[in-house]
């Protein structure tokens, strides 16, 4: 079983290859569902690779938009190359990207926009050399565990992320409004808006006809639902013999993917230990970074709860830029642009570091002992893992709820 976490850059990268990822995937620009942010160049492809298989992790590379001639002739330029850096496999949802894979070497998983929601399908697909398939985020768990039970390929789901309004991302209210196409990855998200439901005569709906989002009428996020999280029921998944857990979001930031790694990790070492017992603080931190609170998708019943914008209970803020590192004694040096003070929560990215995340137990000014430093000060802290020069130091920050 495979935990396999998502990468936008490099230092997303690095945080789900530290914090327990079995497997990375990334997107390559042009030819994956993020248009708008989280690719990599291809020039960064070798370089990815190698990270990831220094550290015994798999990298998957996406190329699972729509094709169109154009765009496939562009894929065959580049598959060759995809497959010279090592990639492990190549996610598709195109029959002619597959060809290209299979016409390279590649190992082919079928991403979750091909809808795979049978076993007759997996039968088709296994002849034609696909080695994996992503299942349909619209299949229950008991679904899942018959496919499962007689399927000749590898299958994987989503276990966490955001979940999209349409049958498995297949949506056109992008297209339709901005002329962006969300199944060529340039979605704008407008589901994600606030909406109101109007009737044919124009009326609104009122509080006795409508009943949306804990009776709040007028605009409401009805389009948004919750983020997938299925932490609690790692036991289930486990035991249905699903190959590889997905955690859904090359677009966040890289403290995000370091923390939900970290805790699907965990669950999974304690089920797997004989010591599984749902540890409260998991959710705790689930919900410190973005998330749009928490569903079970489609596992046990249809998705009944909509989202509104992030709810995370904490925020990051940019204080610190880090100077020096003095690997001898492990402190950091950190010029403030925000003030610090002992026992704050700290995040630090880097492209090479990946992410740290700590509190500060105690720091210095002039090898001076102090409880808190202010703007514009350089201070030192200690930290048990490298830093690099130029790496972002965030402050983690508690939201202040509005009742």
């Amino acid at each position: 079983m495979e935990l396999l976490s998502p990468a936008g850059d490099f230092a997303a990268l690095n945080a789900a290859i530290r914090y327990g990822a079995d497997s990375v995937y990334i997107g390559i620009a042009g030819f994956n569902l993020r248009a708008h942010k989280g690719n990599f160049q291809i020039e960064d492809l070798k370089e990815a690779v190698k990270r990831c298989h220094d550290s015994n992790v798999k990298l998957y590379v996406c190329t699972n938009t729509i094709m169109k001639d154009k765009d496939i002739e562009n894929l065959k330029k580049v598959m060759p190359r995809i497959k010279s850096a090592g990639a492990d496999a190549i996610i598709a949802s195109d029959l002619g990207a597959l060809n290209v894979a299979r016409d390279n070497g590649l190992n082919v998983h079928m991403s979750v926009q091909s809808n795979i929601s049978n076993l007759e399908a997996l039968q088709l697909y296994k002849e034609l050399g696909v080695t994996r398939v992503v299942l349909s985020r619209e299949l229950s768990l008991n679904e899942i565990k018959r496919i499962k039970n007689d399927s000749p390929l590898e299958v994987e789901v989503f276990v966490h992320g955001a979940m999209c309004l349409a049958v498995s991302g297949r949506c056109f209210l992008s297209s339709y409004f901005y002329s962006k196409s969300a199944n060529c990855g340039e979605c704008l998200q407008p589901c994600r808006k606030k909406w109101k439901l109007v009737r044919e005569d124009k009326l609104e709906f009122d509080n006795n006809c409508l009943d949306i989002d804990n009776n709040v009428m007028g605009e409401s996020h009805f389009l948004s639902p919750r983020d997938l999280c299925m932490l609690d029921h790692i036991p289930e998944l486990i035991e249905s013999g699903i190959d590889s857990f997905k955690i859904e979001g090359r677009s966040r930031a890289a403290d995000y993917v370091a923390t939900v790694t970290r805790v699907y990790r965990e669950a999974i070492e304690a089920y797997l230990n004989n010591n599984w017992k749902v540890n409260p603080q998991w959710l705790e931190d689930l919900k410190k970074v973005y998330n749009r609170g928490f569903d079970t998708g489609f596992y046990f019943k249809s998705p009944y709860k909509t989202s509104k914008y992030n709810q995370s209970t904490h925020t990051k803020k940019d204080i610190a830029l880090v100077t020096n590192f003095y690997s001898k004694v492990s402190v950091a040096e950190l010029k403030l642009y925000d003030d610090l003070t002992v026992n704050d929560e700290l995040i630090i990215i880097g492209p090479t570091t990946g992410v740290l995340i700590l509190k500060v137990e105690s720091m210095q000014i002039n090898k001076v002992n102090v409880t808190q430093a202010f703007k514009g000060e350089k201070v030192a802290i200690k930290i048990k893992s490298k830093v690099r020069r130029n790496d972002i130091v965030y402050k983690r920050i508690k939201k202040e709820i509005s009742t």
